[in-house]
C-alpha cells in the first residue's frame, strides 16, 4: 500500500500473524500490525496473553525466529510450554533440554508448518496479495473477516469428511 507524504511516495507495509490450533487447523487469533522489523514476537506474546485461560499446560510452537530469552519467558509467564525451533547458529538456544526431551517437542515442531496453510489461503483465495483498502483500521478489518471466512470453509471441509 503507498501513502503520499511530501511529494514522495511512502510505502507502508503490514504484516499478518495467525495462531491456530494443531489438531484442526482453525485460527484462533488474528492480527494485523505494521512491519517494522520487530512485530512478530511482540503481537506473538500478545496473542499469548489474549489466550483463555486454562487448567492444563498448552504449548506453542514457532520457527527459529521466536527461539529468543523473551519470547520464551513471555510465553512461560502466559501459561505456554514454547515448542519454538531452536536456533543454535553461534549462540545458545533459550530452549533447553527440558522442553526437547519430550517427544511432544518433535510433534509440535512437525504441525507448526500447519500455519502456513491458512496463509496461502489468505493470499490467493481471499485476495491479500496486494491489499485495497487505505490504512490500518480497514485492512485489519479485512483481515479479520477473512479469517473468519477461512475458518467457515476449512469447518465445512472437516464437517465433509467426518459424514
Amino acid at each position: 500500500m503507498y501513502r503520499k507524504s511530501k511529494g514522495t511516495a511512502a510505502v507502508l507495509c503490514f504484516m499478518g500473524h495467525l495462531m491456530i490450533e494443531n489438531r484442526n487447523g482453525l485460527i484462533v487469533d488474528a492480527e494485523l500490525t505494521r512491519a517494522d522489523g520487530r512485530a512478530e514476537r511482540g503481537t506473538a506474546a500478545a496473542m499469548l496473553r489474549r489466550a483463555p485461560k486454562r487448567k492444563r499446560r498448552r504449548t506453542v510452537a514457532g520457527d527459529k525466529n521466536y527461539d529468543t530469552a523473551g519470547f520464551v519467558k513471555d510465553a512461560r509467564k502466559a501459561g505456554f510450554t514454547p515448542h519454538v525451533a531452536q536456533n543454535d547458529t553461534n549462540r545458545r538456544s533459550a530452549i533447553d533440554r527440558r522442553v526437547t526431551r519430550h517427544g511432544g517437542y518433535a510433534v509440535s515442531q512437525r504441525i507448526r508448518k500447519r500455519v502456513e496453510e491458512p496463509f496461502g489461503w489468505l493470499k490467493t483465495v481471499a485476495g491479500g496479495r496486494k491489499l485495497r483498502h487505505k490504512g490500518r483500521h480497514r485492512n485489519r478489518a479485512w483481515y479479520l473477516l477473512s479469517a473468519a471466512t477461512y475458518n467457515l470453509v476449512r469447518i465445512a471441509r472437516l464437517d465433509a469428511e467426518t459424514a
